[in-house]
């Protein structure tokens, strides 16, 4: 009887630690997933600051707080001519499908040099349902008769894009953490870090007037 109650007591014990090593796994492959996640693009309006916790009133209708990063990257953007957009530009183009079947752009970002290659491809965005995101290297304008028509070499691929007048055109700048006021619309991506909360290590934010488009 002894033996059998050490016995039970043994596979208890072995029972337990393989229970604990299971739900430590378990969280760190939760960890490893959170930081390996693709970003949640925030877009919307600062509520506040309230140390390292920016709150944005979201353009779905909610509230969220976003936990900054330390070093934090605040960038802005302004205005770019679309005659200055030449071949060799490297561009991000928000575009919906026109009418025609044309990809008509939604908003235009003139990337600075050191950003070259950022994001490069052609894929989904949501800056509106079925919008797409054309990220490369502009190899081609003419005038077009309802704006600019540039093609868009990247990767395995091009796109010919028209700009109509009425879309932004933009570039980044840099900015300041003081920038981050309630009131200025924003853009950013989150991750979730691995307590589960959002945070950003990057925020672009309105100024002078002219908010982020992306």
């Amino acid at each position: 009887m002894i033996g059998q109650a050490e016995t039970n007591k043994g596979e208890k014990r072995v029972l337990a630690r393989l229970i604990g090593i299971a739900v430590a796994t378990s969280l760190c492959a939760g960890a490893a997933l959170a930081q390996n996640a693709p970003p949640t693009r925030i877009r919307g309006t600062i509520a506040a600051l309230n140390g390292q916790t920016l709150s944005v009133d979201t353009r779905e209708g909610t509230k969220v707080d976003i936990l900054l990063n330390d070093p934090l990257t605040v960038s802005t953007v302004k205005r770019f001519d679309l005659a200055d957009v030449k071949p060799g530009s490297y561009v991000g183009i928000a575009t919906r499908t026109g009418a025609n079947g044309q990809r008509d752009a939604l908003e235009v970002l003139v990337f600075p040099e050191a950003m070259r290659g950022a994001g490069e491809g052609h894929y989904a965005w949501d800056l509106e349902p079925g919008s797409m995101m054309t990220n490369g290297t502009v190899s081609g304008t003419v005038e077009a008769t309802s704006g600019r028509q540039l093609n868009v070499s990247y990767k395995d691929g091009n796109q010919t894009i028209v700009v109509p007048p009425n879309a932004p055109v933009v570039t980044f700048a840099p900015a300041e953490r003081s920038d981050l006021k309630p009131g200025a619309r924003v853009m950013f991506g989150a991750t979730k870090n691995p307590e589960g909360k959002l945070a950003a290590s990057r925020v672009t934010v309105e100024t002078n007037g002219v908010a982020p488009p992306m």
